[in-house]
């Protein structure tokens, strides 16, 4: 007999953590959310434990609109399995139309797949300072962004989210979907500015490369993205570990913005 491997679903955790709030805070938070929105629900600690674990990947549409209400983050970003995707008609500029399906209809990777790759000895769970530069054509000089980051482990995947309030230029969460192999950490970065900022709620996105230090409290690396006029940009980024804990009063701590 076969037993099934769920993949827990880091990024709901990560989210989780990042706002401070144990299993049982965001059952009852949703549970309020769903009154608010006219919907009650039966949120429960149970039911965050099973979505945490990857038992339950695919929340009931009430829950979905509680959890995007507690959370902020669109259900995509949280960790489940897509919604089945809906095809589109368009015009074909001929009189006729075509179907064309959502491109959110791609299916993640398998727990199977996922539970076939390397894992690694280090835990780098915690709390990192993140550091980037880039270069603003509009301004014609260099920034830096900081956040500090909630950094979730299993395996060789490394979740992180920003912490509420924890960014060099308020409301601008980070997330960062990484693997690591060995000494070098692979993955994706998403950034959504602020809408009362210079860039005016952009989604920026890219890659990122990066390789641990010995001490395996920092990263440094680059990070590849695109520019207003679409042409690919790269620039430096570190991640420095601040703490190992991720208790409420160590996120209560580091929820500002870093110096």
């Amino acid at each position: 007999m076969t037993t099934e491997v769920h993949a827990p679903n880091d990024a709901l955790r990560a989210v989780r953590i990042g706002l401070r709030m144990s299993q049982d805070d965001l059952a009852k938070a949703l549970r309020r959310a769903g009154v608010e929105l006219g919907e009650p629900n039966e949120a429960s600690k149970r039911l965050v434990q099973r979505w945490e674990s990857g038992i339950s990947r695919s929340p009931r549409p009430v829950y979905i609109r509680a959890l995007e209400k507690v959370t902020g983050v669109p259900i995509e970003s949280l960790g489940f399995a897509p919604q089945v995707p809906m095809a589109r008609v368009h015009g074909d500029g001929a009189g006729g139309h075509d179907m064309t399906p959502s491109a959110e209809g791609v299916a993640p990777a398998s727990a199977d797949t996922r539970a076939g790759q390397r894992t690694v000895a280090e835990n780098y769970g915690g709390v990192w300072l993140s550091r980037y530069e880039y270069y603003s054509s509009g301004r014609e000089d260099v920034f830096e962004g900081r956040h500090y980051v909630v950094l979730v482990q299993h395996g060789n995947r490394l979740t992180g989210r920003s912490l509420n309030g924890a960014s060099l230029n308020p409301d601008s969460p980070l997330s960062l979907d990484l693997t690591v192999d060995r000494s070098v950490v692979t993955g994706t970065w998403t950034e959504q500015t602020a809408t009362g900022g210079y860039y005016q709620g952009a989604c920026y996105h890219g890659a990122l490369q990066m390789l641990v230090e010995p001490t395996s409290r920092r990263m440094a690396g680059k990070w590849v993205g695109f520019g207003k006029d679409f042409d690919v940009n790269t620039g430096p980024w570190e991640l420095r570990l601040m703490d190992t804990s991720v208790s409420k009063a160590t996120l209560e701590r580091y929820s500002v913005p870093p110096e």
